[in-house]
């Protein structure tokens, strides 16, 4: 070693420390793998600007690209009891749901009101990040508290689905949370409100078997994976070889399963228009009547 790179290298160093340059600058896409700015990449409500790929979004993000100005206020869900089947695998259930809120700052679902293209509105919006959205006690709760807000705000309701289903460290209990978001969505049906689903990537097992079909207006962002069993799960049950596409919401809306597929950036504008046509049924314009033809005389 030449005494230039004794003395040049370390000073140079020592300029640069590794603390002073932030890790999370550039995200690759997980669809075309090209390598985007992070500052760019939230710019656009986290769409690749290259392929269009939907990545994920955490559910505050998602409420405020929603609501009017970003602004929306959010409720106190029920408190349900943290592990009642003292569940343990390789970690104690407790210490995940720890772990779980230390990360996000939440739980799997935010519940929130405000207005949405000028319209009242109550939006429960999942996280994927919080032990991939799964539906707990905890979820139903918040499902069944959001659903009578909307119907004591007269509001419409939409929920933002993006989990793995229910939630196997609460066994049994998790599964009834099916019947019950049912329960939550025939309520709204009863006071003659709007509910409308937003199918985000992915919705899958429980949640998909239960409140996230039960909507009058199926809505799902593109590339988006939507169905109860995975794939490979159904290939070798039924050995057979699915066809390209299967599960994904521009192949549901092809089968009619779904209503629309839409772009996140045009998802705040399509929801208004639709709660407008949902809530506002009246005739936009003079009904008039139309003269009955006369019978011929004979």
């Amino acid at each position: 070693m030449s005494w230039l790179d004794r003395f040049a290298r370390p000073k140079v160093r020592g300029l640069f420390r590794k603390d002073d340059i932030p890790q999370d600058l550039w995200e690759k896409c997980p669809n075309c793998e090209q390598m985007i700015f992070h500052r760019e990449l939230e710019n656009n409500q986290r769409v690749c600007p290259h392929c269009d790929h939907h990545l994920r979004l955490d559910a505050r993000k998602r409420l405020t690209y929603l609501f009017d100005d970003g602004e929306f206020q959010t409720i106190e869900l029920p408190e349900v009891a943290a592990d009642p089947l003292r569940f343990r695998d390789r970690k104690r259930y407790q210490d995940r749901l720890r772990d779980a809120r230390s990360e996000t700052n939440q739980d799997a679902v935010i519940v929130a009101h405000g207005t949405l293209g000028g319209h009242s509105a109550v939006v429960a919006a999942f996280d994927f990040a919080f032990l991939g959205g799964s539906m707990g006690v905890a979820v139903g709760e918040a499902l069944l508290a959001g659903a009578r807000l909307a119907v004591l705000q007269d509001s419409a309701f939409i929920v933002v689905p993006a989990s793995g289903g229910a939630r196997m460290q609460e066994g049994t209990l998790s599964l009834m949370q099916m019947v019950r978001t049912t329960v939550a969505v025939d309520e709204l049906k009863e006071a003659h409100l709007p509910y409308i689903v937003v199918l985000t990537n992915p919705t899958t097992g429980g949640v998909t078997a239960s409140f996230a079909m039960l909507g009058d207006i199926a809505i799902a962002e593109p590339g988006a994976v939507i169905g109860f069993a995975g794939v490979r799960v159904i290939e070798d049950t039924i050995r057979e070889k699915l066809p390209e596409g299967f599960q994904r919401s521009e192949h549901l809306l092809e089968h009619g399963m779904i209503d629309m597929v839409v772009r996140r950036h045009d998802l705040r504008a399509t929801l208004s228009k639709l709660i407008s046509l949902l809530r506002n049924t009246a005739p936009t314009a003079e009904v008039v009547e139309l003269a009955r033809p006369q019978a011929d005389e004979t």
